[in-house]
This record gives structure tokens, C-alpha cells and sequence, in this order.
């Protein structure tokens, strides 16, 4: 059974940074493609960053320049590494994999899914 879990979540002021953890069990995650997606108050699911099974990636062009995605096989764990945070970042972030999906925006596309974790940036 495919596991993923999220952490790092949490408050920070407008400028800072946080580093988001998605912790996969269950399978191997050198095999996934995956996917960082947020919904803040208020507003739809959206994707945020992908990264294929060959560490190449894509993101948002709110977040372009400011967060990066990674993958780090060996712990088979997930990352987005957030800086430069604004308020419009806050959102309940989640991860998600598929084995045959890449590079889709669309989170239920995604066989894989997480539970969330909250981040807020006040200003």
C-alpha cells in the first residue's frame, strides 16, 4: 500500500522560507512522477511544481524563481523548498505521484495522494 505523507508545514512571515517533506512508503519512489499542489482559502486545487522520473521540472509561474522541487531516492522523500514566501502562498499544500502521469496539473490525475500540510505566511 503507497503511503504519502507531507510535514514542514507551518507560519511564517512574509520573506521567509520553509522546507516542505513528502515521505513516501509502500513503494519505491525513484519509479514515480510527482507533483507539489496547494488550495488556499477560498480557491481551487492548483499545481505549484512536477518533477519526472529523471528529476526534470516544472512549475507555477507564481512560484517560478522562488520554490524548488526535489526528490532524494535514497530517502524516498519528496521536498519543496519554499522562499521568498508571500501571503498569497498560504495554502494547505499536498503531494502527489503516478506512475505513468508526468508533468500534469491536474492533482486527481494522480493515482498518489497525500493528506496535506498547512502553511501560512502573514505579512
Amino acid at each position: 500500500q503507497v503511503q504519502l505523507v507531507e510535514s514542514g508545514g507551518g507560519s511564517v512571515q512574509t520573506g521567509g522560507s520553509l522546507r516542505l517533506s513528502c515521505l513516501v512508503s509502500g513503494y519505491s519512489i525513484s519509479s514515480f512522477c510527482m507533483g507539489w499542489f496547494r488550495q488556499g482559502p477560498g480557491k481551487e486545487r492548483e499545481g505549484v511544481a512536477t518533477i519526472d522520473v529523471r528529476s526534470s521540472t516544472k512549475y507555477a509561474q507564481s512560484v517560478k524563481g522562488r520554490f524548488t522541487i526535489s526528490r532524494d531516492n535514497a530517502k524516498n522523500t519528496l521536498y519543496l523548498q519554499m522562499n521568498s514566501l508571500k501571503p498569497e502562498d498560504t495554502a494547505m499544500y499536498y503531494c502527489a505521484a503516478d506512475l505513468v502521469l508526468c508533468d500534469t496539473w491536474y492533482y486527481y490525475n494522480y493515482n498518489y495522494r497525500g493528506q496535506g500540510t498547512q502553511v501560512t505566511v502573514s505579512s
